[in-house]
């Protein structure tokens, strides 16, 4: 086996964490994808993975190892794409991940939109609340809501969105509308879990705290809603969940003057410039379309380096 198909080898198992789940992506047996690893193991001098019964994990030399790799990997298709004429019709498969409620309500029907419009791509999406690698998971784009951290990845902006308290006009008829941030105290509240349980920040600096003890909390953003909308409490989400509810008057915006800035929503990829025609052409379609949802507040932003 030569080099370029070890390296290949050597992402694969990355990926999916098993020797025959690596190989099988690759048409190969799991005994030749054990022998690709541990003869570039020997010429490189390094481990790169550890092997148990159970379970083969990257090293800390193998993860940045594999960056390098699949950076390489990726130039080198992209290569091969301007030659073969791939450049011009994308190819390919793309893996995209988003959180769980904005998947549901926005990424799903536009990447089912975007492959009739790309028949030579396919597409795995993972709608997920929790932070995901895309290097280490082996991820090609990622839709994310809030402030990107120091990361060397590639972020194009496509909007923002609000952090927004609300509650059905039947409930803030009968309780009132609260006029100050500490008034919430006097309200029916449920939370999502994994939001701040216990301080509400509030303000363009967000330096207002209100300690936030619910009586009802749920693991649904939807489940959250829809007992605000049923006129239960107040529930605190982001705006876009609740935009067709605030235009249709079934829930009500309360302190919207003490809201604090907007959140930032991008696109994310590890490739830049040196991206494939399938990732080059999902980031085109999907940041105009996402440019166009009213509920995004969408302010003109450059691509940044992340």
């Amino acid at each position: 086996m030569d080099h370029l198909q070890a390296l290949r080898v050597f992402v694969a198992v990355a990926k999916t964490k098993s020797f025959t789940a690596g190989a099988r992506s690759l048409g190969l047996s799991a005994p030749s994808a054990t022998r690709a690893i541990s003869t570039l193991e020997d010429a490189l001098g390094a481990r790169l993975f550890t092997r148990t019964t159970r379970r083969v994990r990257l090293t800390d030399v193998g993860h940045r190892f594999a960056e390098e790799v699949r950076d390489i990997l990726a130039q080198l298709q992209s290569a091969e794409d301007s030659v073969s004429g791939a450049a011009a019709t994308p190819v390919g498969r793309l893996r995209i991940t988003c959180p769980q409620e904005f998947g549901r309500m926005y990424v799903a029907p536009l990447v089912a939109d975007f492959l009739e419009a790309y028949p030579e791509i396919t597409a795995e999406v993972l709608m997920v609340d929790r932070y995901v690698n895309l290097v280490e998971e082996g991820y090609d784009v990622a839709l994310r809501i809030g402030e990107l951290p120091a990361s060397g990845l590639s972020a194009t902006r496509v909007g923002a969105v609000r952090r927004v308290v609300c509650g059905a006009p039947a409930y803030l008829e009968a309780f009132g509308h609260p006029s100050v941030p500490a008034d919430l105290v006097k309200h029916h509240r449920v939370v999502v879990t994994g939001a701040a349980l216990q301080e509400w920040h509030f303000g363009p600096d967000q330096s207002t705290i209100v300690r936030i003890y619910p009586r009802l909390t749920v693991n649904s953003v939807a489940a959250a809603i829809a007992i605000a909308r049923q006129g239960w409490g107040l529930a605190r989400v982001l705006s876009y969940q609740i935009a067709d509810d605030l235009r249709k008057g079934s829930l009500v915006a309360v302190l919207t003057d003490d809201e604090p800035h907007p959140i930032p929503v991008h696109l994310v990829h590890p490739l830049g410039r040196k991206a494939p025609a399938k990732l080059r052409a999902f980031l085109d379609f999907s940041a105009n379309r996402l440019r166009q949802i009213g509920a995004l507040r969408y302010e003109q932003g450059p691509s940044v380096k992340d």
